[in-house]
């Protein structure tokens, strides 16, 4: 079957035209009610306002009294290396001791190398990042003198950090992304020899909070964060 060449040729500006709206951001523009659908994008890179950082220690022995009082031990000098790393009272939560019976589980095997196992927390919970940060990397202390630090799950140690102020971060965001997708429709209209005309409807998206290099695996574990937003708009061309 033959394509004629006037039919080929508009084929091909209908294959060109797509390609080019693609590349400037455009979702749809129709000629039949003379209007451009964009998508806008903003980022913004931020840094987190609050953290939380818990430190999880235990002990194993074969008598309870011991192991309850070795894990007191432990908890006071985690206190302790808190405040004199510049904590207050008030940021410094100590959670209640925990102390297990191996032999005493329904389940429990009745070979166990050490019977009672226990384990303590001391959490921090502050505003103040950058010293949550510092202080988390200045444990060598702790260990030095014997308190056996761990984390409930194996590999994510370390501070949480949040970000609190997301709502009043939110305004600046959409107000960039609706100047982008402004800005890429006035190049169209411009370019098509149309006049940008009101905004006929408008799609905030989703808000994503990602990690500082642009990942969302776990944004929890970085203080970094990056704020990414795509939003849609219509704009009517006069």
């Amino acid at each position: 079957m033959r394509i004629g060449v006037v039919p080929a040729l508009v084929i091909a500006v209908g294959v060109a035209a797509a390609g080019w709206l693609v590349g400037q951001g455009m979702e749809r523009f129709r000629m039949a009610d003379r209007s451009v659908t964009v998508k806008g994008l903003a980022e913004l890179d931020v840094k987190s306002d609050f953290a939380i950082w818990t430190l999880g220690f235990r002990r194993a022995g074969n008598e309870f009294g011991a192991v309850q009082r070795q894990l007191s031990a432990d908890r006071d000098r985690v206190h302790g290396f808190l405040l004199e790393q510049g904590f207050t009272v008030g940021e410094i939560e100590l959670r209640p001791l925990q102390v297990q019976d191996l032999l005493a589980r329904e389940w429990g095997t009745r070979d166990v190398a050490l019977r009672f196992t226990g384990q303590g927390q001391v959490v921090v919970k502050s505003a103040r990042v950058e010293a949550v940060t510092l202080a988390a990397n200045r444990v060598d202390p702790l260990i030095e003198a014997g308190v056996q630090l761990f984390a409930e799950n194996e590999g994510m140690s370390g501070p949480r950090y949040q970000l609190r102020g997301f709502n009043e971060l939110k305004p600046r965001l959409l107000e960039e992304a609706t100047l982008n997708a402004h800005d890429q429709a006035r190049k169209f209209a411009a370019d098509a020899g149309a006049t940008l005309g009101t905004l006929r409807s408008a799609n905030q998206g989703v808000i994503r909070v990602l990690d500082d290099d642009g990942s969302d695996m776990d944004t929890s574990r970085t203080p970094g964060k990056r704020l990414r937003v795509v939003s849609t708009f219509e704009f009517a061309l006069d």
